[in-house]
């Protein structure tokens, strides 16, 4: 859809006028002075009244199913939190390493990957690092190796599957991709550079971990059951999480979006949760259970998703997708590798949630250059992988890694930007190497 200058005040160009909307935003969310939803929602506004785009054109580029997917399953894990079960499976993490901190650093970085590719990672790595904390004061060890290695597991771990991280969401609700879809193409890929990450942080700090028998004793009796609050929500919330992954796993065959199974699933939880309390109880449980939706990142994804669809309705979208075309002569396999390694370092300085945004409609804009949509599948595995992986090369990369920095803060744990890109950045650009082998070996 096109719009003519004069829609735009002062007989300005759209294209001219949403671009600059965009950079704006971008560079004012990358400033962090302001709360980034906020930021969204103001450049969403201005596409809107500066006449770029009227309401109603707006709003269908609010993509609802990935909205409803993302806040389905906030509501789950808000639930299921309570149950204690998360802190459970890391407490049981740590005495199958018998206490001995290399197999515990091991042990949390797959839990953490695993947990990552079924909840969000940023929910991840709330459940798991006050656990490492705890974990590391008992062993008497520095927590920053632990905290780093869980930084970069739950970014590997979310890449796997559909749910995963919110990049993934986002490609596939406006793709069309399923959850299966996401196993089959990334999962491979992923226990590769998974088994090379933990070697390579086993190499810079687990081998010259050492506790004394003491502080492992301290740890092996600590009690996974204590931290079980409730036995009979657990239960209820390993059903439905059950059923919920099922549902993904079938979704075509039920003819259901991700949206749908996630909303009917926190609904049946939270009926779950009501029938076992009084009124009043189960009203605070309500309250609680919505108040812990991140409001921010859903409010964040309507204005970026408004942003975004305002350039792609400036035209400046299919513009770009025709110059990277004509740039790799069109050929699928260095166009593939250009969007890898331009998503991997630009999501590693950059939020890969609005950079993935941006991208996906300047791909779709490809698909005619390429033989049609079914035909540039692989280019949305090498966008997927390169802007979750890349996500881990700074502390600005991905949410769960500015999650983490600030818990770690607050805990006396330093975060320092420049050391952790020392450290991070080169093990990044070796998973994306890793990811460029598999791609051409696999698809190219």
């Amino acid at each position: 859809m096109t719009h003519t200058a004069s829609q735009v005040y002062f007989g300005m160009n759209p294209m001219w006028v949403a671009t600059c909307l965009l950079l704006v935003t971008y560079a004012l969310i990358m400033t962090e002075k302001v709360n980034r939803a906020i930021i969204a929602l103001l450049g969403a506004g201005a596409m809107v009244i500066i006449g770029v785009m009227d309401q109603h054109e707006a709003l269908r580029g609010v993509d609802w199913n990935t909205l409803g997917l993302l806040a389905g399953m906030m509501i789950l894990v808000s639930i299921s939190r309570r149950s204690g079960m998360f802190q459970y499976v890391a407490v049981c993490a740590a005495q199958w390493a018998k206490a001995h901190p290399a197999g515990i650093l091991l042990l949390l970085q797959i839990t953490t990957a695993i947990l990552s590719s079924l909840l969000d990672n940023v929910t991840t790595v709330l459940l798991v690092v006050p656990v490492t904390l705890a974990i590391t004061k008992q062993l008497d060890v520095p927590p920053y190796p632990f905290l780093f290695a869980e930084i970069f597991a739950s970014n590997i771990g979310g890449t796997a599957t559909l749910i995963g991280d919110p990049p993934n969401i986002l490609i596939g609700s406006q793709v069309g991709l399923s959850f299966n879809d996401f196993v089959f193409h990334l999962t491979p890929v992923i226990l590769v550079v998974m088994i090379v990450q933990a070697i390579a942080v086993h190499m810079i700090w687990g081998r010259k971990m050492h506790a004394t028998p003491e502080a492992e004793a301290r740890v092996m009796a600590m009690s996974a059951n204590d931290t079980i609050e409730d036995w009979l929500l657990l239960k209820q919330s390993l059903a439905v999480l059950t059923v919920v992954m099922l549902g993904f796993i079938f979704a075509r065959q039920l003819r259901l979006e991700p949206a749908t199974i996630a909303m009917v699933g926190a609904a049946i939880l939270m009926l779950l949760d009501n029938w076992a309390h009084s009124s009043e109880k189960a009203a605070h449980n309500v309250h609680q259970t919505f108040s812990d939706v991140e409001w921010i990142t859903i409010f964040f994804f309507i204005g970026l998703f408004i942003v975004v669809h305002g350039v792609e309705v400036g035209g400046l979208l299919t513009l770009l997708a025709n110059k990277l075309v004509a740039a790799t002569g069109g050929n699928m396999a260095h166009t593939g590798y250009a969007i890898l390694w331009a998503s991997a370092v630009l999501s590693a300085f950059v939020d890969n949630i609005p950079f993935v945004a941006t991208m996906i409609p300047l791909i779709k804009t490809m698909a005619p250059s390429f033989g049609g949509a079914d035909q540039i599948q692989p280019l949305w595995w090498c966008l997927s992988l390169g802007a979750c992986l890349g996500g881990n090369g700074t502390l600005i990369g991905a949410s769960a890694n500015l999650t983490v920095a600030g818990i770690g803060d607050r805990n006396g744990v330093p975060f320092k930007f420049l050391t952790y890109t020392l450290y991070a950045f080169p093990l990044m650009l070796l998973s994306v190497a890793i990811s460029q082998v598999y791609v051409w070996w696999r698809y190219f």
